[in-house]
């Protein structure tokens, strides 16, 4: 037996002899021939291994299947790993799959600066050198009402970025019921830490009062810290200082109020349906002396942290030398600037910006969108989709705890459980990510646009087809 074993292995054939079969020469024209040597010494490496295991099985040496592996292997390194994803889940500013899609005047904007130079930090009329926050700042004060703003790379780099500019070595005074924890286990104590300042809690959990704070203030407070708690809410026997207060108690102590507005939100809520938010402009308007929130939640644009507020406080934060470190790249400003002068036709935004447009749809365009998923599903041998009553969620830290209705198309295979189904769809290019419920796989079509659902109904097509 060993001896046969080592026969065969002895007959593999070496890498020079495949390099020049003729589906090694097709091969070396689409890839290099360095990517064509390692593939196939890496598939002669993994058939060693597998006549080496013992198993009972033959192992052969095959010429097609070998290079089938290697072309599959081949062009599986050639795909990016950032890919465009359907979502299906119902969640609309779903973080890991990238939050807000972006507006087709966005995409444009990005595309254009993109594909040369462009203005980033070049004043045109003036021929010398320009600042990059010149670009939105303008926008952003008209929008929000502020005196100046300033953009970093997200939201968590801009608290950090105002509390180091404003407290370094001071302390910071906020509510133990508004210390989150975001994203990633990204908790406010943590920048507030790295922010170099120290943070003062005050309150319970559940109670903070204008006197919590107004006691914790020394002589080395500088800042009283308001926090959304974007991605939860505490219910019953509760009570916060409200923000009036805050700014009243820091003017009689000369001191600042920053608050993290966290998704942030531009229009008012109610005119579109939706739940009561604080607007960036109202907390503008309540004297605080800055505000922060996300680019990429509800305002639906780019990754980015946006600060508005006082004109001293942002020449200030400018000049830190962190902000070399947070500033945002000229794509991302790019696609933020398109972003925001859609705001300018508050009209006309539902249709313009995506995020708007799937938060406000009607149970009516929801059911029609389901029952045609539905429809296409259905002629899929093998898929029954039954059209079904579901809920959305605006995720991202948006909106917490506030269900949208929505409508799912929900999915048995004759064949595949839910489970199975689900690693199939995301194997799909584009890959598709849906959630399970009740042993079905539901497509909800909040997340889902009307283009995506013949590409759906292909991918369920595709594996069907599978022997």
């Amino acid at each position: 037996m060993k001896s046969d074993l080592q026969e065969r292995l002895s007959k593999l054939p070496k890498v020079d002899v495949l390099l020049a079969t003729p589906r090694a020469e097709e091969l070396l024209q689409a890839f290099s021939r360095a990517q064509v040597v390692d593939g196939v010494r890496a598939q002669l490496e993994a058939l060693r291994k597998q006549m080496l295991q013992g198993d009972g099985h033959v192992y052969e040496f095959a010429e097609v299947p070998f290079f089938d592996v290697v072309e599959g292997d081949l062009r599986a390194k050639q795909q990016p790993s950032l890919r465009r994803v359907i979502n299906a889940t119902g969640i609309v500013l779903h973080t890991n799959l990238g939050r807000a899609p972006l507006a087709e005047r966005a995409i444009e904007a990005v595309v254009e600066v993109a594909r040369g130079y462009s203005n980033l930090e070049y004043d045109l009329a003036a021929g010398k050198r320009g600042s990059r926050h010149a670009h939105v700042e303008r926008l952003l004060c008209e929008l929000t009402g502020a005196e100046a703003a300033v953009v970093v790379n997200n939201n968590a780099a801009a608290v950090m970025l105002a509390v180091n500019t404003l407290a370094k070595d001071a302390e910071v005074v906020t509510s133990r019921g508004e210390l989150i924890e975001i994203g990633g286990s990204f908790r406010i104590p943590d920048v507030i830490e790295r922010s170099e300042a120290e943070l003062v809690e005050v309150g319970t959990t559940n109670k903070t009062r204008i006197d919590d704070y107004a006691n914790a203030i020394t002589d080395r407070t500088r800042i009283l810290l308001k926090v959304h708690q974007s991605n939860f809410k505490i219910v019953g026997f509760t009570s916060a200082a409200k923000r009036e207060e805050m700014v009243a108690l820091a003017r009689e102590r000369e001191l600042l109020v920053v608050e993290d507005l966290g998704s942030g939100i531009l229009i008012d809520p109610a005119a579109f349906g939706l739940p009561d938010e604080t607007t960036v402009r109202e907390a503008v308007g309540a004297g605080v002396d800055l505000v922060t929130f996300s680019g990429d939640k509800l305002l639906g644009g780019p990754q980015a942290g946006i600060v508005v507020g006082r004109s001293d406080l942002i020449a200030a934060m400018k000049k830190n030398p962190l902000m070399r470190a947070l500033r945002p790249g000229k794509l991302d400003l790019a696609a933020l600037e398109a972003t925001l002068l859609l705001y300018l036709d508050e009209d006309r935004l539902r249709e313009s910006l995506p995020v708007l447009a799937m938060l406000t749809a009607s149970e009516e365009e929801l059911k029609a969108k389901a029952q045609t998923l539905c429809d296409a599903l259905g002629a899929v041998p093998g898929v029954r989709a039954e059209l079904k009553q579901g809920e959305s969620y605006a995720g991202g830290g948006s909106l917490p705890d506030e269900a949208l209705p929505s409508w799912v198309a929900a999915v048995r295979s004759e064949h595949l459980s839910a489970n199975e189904l689900a690693d199939a769809l995301r194997a799909q290019s584009p890959p598709i990510v849906a959630r399970i419920a009740a042993a079905a796989l539901n497509l909800d079509v909040r997340t889902v646009s009307e283009e995506e659902i013949d590409e759906i109904a292909r991918a369920f097509q595709r594996i069907h087809d599978l022997p």
